[in-house]
């Protein structure tokens, strides 16, 4: 997996992303023209239409974000809008076009785990970079992304994690912060609380679960255009969450997107109950693996594997951060066949 060491200003941040990944980002272009026309009907002029209606309120609200994109735009020789698109993808076609995952948050008396499998469509896997971001007055970053997205999964250099769940509730607020946005917000964040303030303050401009950790709690976000809804840690201080809302949300239809959504909330939950008296209260490391590499309900399963074109998604990541440590394990490609292990760690 390519890494890219960015530091500086938001537009050098920026601009290193834009010439380190150039082909990369040219490539996450071309693979979202054909998934907006095949998806949502759409062609990228039409697109492009779409987004310059958000460039106005985030170039005004969130302008470090935008000098960031500015620099790759610069950096990959692209127009900027392009850029913007790619960091509003969930929010362009008004949440119906979002990628799948199941995420969880698990605190022991000697570590504590936020962990997922992302999955989204094989085609984007070659465009997935590890970015390590050293902003002037801001923390340490290292997240994975897909290039050319300023925000997305990863932990920060105080141990503050943060993972996506993708829901399908129609609708979008331009006056809002777009979702991988916030995703970013939260890894400039020294603390968990800190991070839920600012989301609630702002508000999420599309539906998603946004699930922030340190070693000490986690917290849910499940959003929609117009709610933000808070989720707590069970007693047994966890989280789990797959593709569907699981909190009360006045006015939410729920598309039910990826119909095996409920299934997968129940199997992390069942798996939760067989690693948790394995090693006498918790899971370990290789026990949160595992979980992530369920096959039960194949291929609708926690472990996920791409059925037919442009079709059901398959796990191209998956992450399990050890907040306590500072530290993550990031395995490309599907649980059970990995192509390559990177770790995440600050000393």
């Amino acid at each position: 997996m390519k890494t890219l060491l960015c530091y500086g200003t938001p537009y050098e941040l920026g601009l290193a992303h834009g010439v380190g990944a150039k082909d990369m980002i040219r490539r996450s272009i071309l693979f979202y023209k054909k998934m907006f026309a095949y998806t949502c009907k759409l062609e990228w002029d039409a697109v492009r239409m779409i987004a310059k209606d958000w460039k106005r309120e985030i170039e005004q609200k969130w302008s470090n974000y935008y000098s960031e994109m500015q620099g790759i735009a610069n950096g990959a020789e692209i127009p900027v809008v392009d850029i913007l698109i790619l960091n509003i993808r969930t929010e362009i076609a008004f949440g119906m076009f979002n990628d799948g995952c199941t995420s969880l948050y698990w605190k022991t008396d000697r570590q504590s785990f936020l962990a997922q499998n992302w999955d989204w469509m094989e085609e984007q896997k070659q465009n997935l970079l590890l970015l390590d971001i050293n902003r002037v007055g801001g923390p340490r970053i290292k997240m994975i992304t897909e290039a050319g997205i300023i925000g997305k999964i990863g932990l920060n250099e105080f141990g503050i994690g943060v993972c996506l769940n993708a829901i399908k509730v129609p609708g979008c607020d331009f006056s809002r912060l777009p979702v991988h946005l916030g995703l970013r917000k939260v890894l400039e964040s020294t603390s968990v609380d800190a991070a839920v303030r600012e989301l609630e303050e702002v508000g999420i401009a599309a539906s998603a679960h946004i699930l922030i950790a340190d070693q000490r709690k986690a917290i849910g976000l499940e959003t929609t255009a117009r709610t933000l809804q808070v989720m707590h840690m069970t007693e047994g201080d966890r989280i789990f969450h797959a593709n569907h809302l699981l909190l009360a949300h006045d006015g939410a239809v729920d598309g039910n997107w990826l119909p095996d959504s409920p299934a997968r909330q129940h199997r992390i939950q069942q798996l939760a109950t067989k690693y948790a008296p394995a090693t006498g209260g918790g899971p370990n490391t290789v026990d949160i693996m595992r979980m992530l590499d369920d096959h039960e309900g194949f291929p609708y399963s926690i472990c996920r594997y791409e059925k037919g074109p442009l079709g059901m998604d398959a796990t191209l990541f998956s992450i399990v951060m050890e907040l306590r440590g500072r530290i993550a394990i990031v395995r490309l490609g599907r649980p059970c066949q990995v192509e390559e292990t990177v770790e995440l760690c600050f000393e």
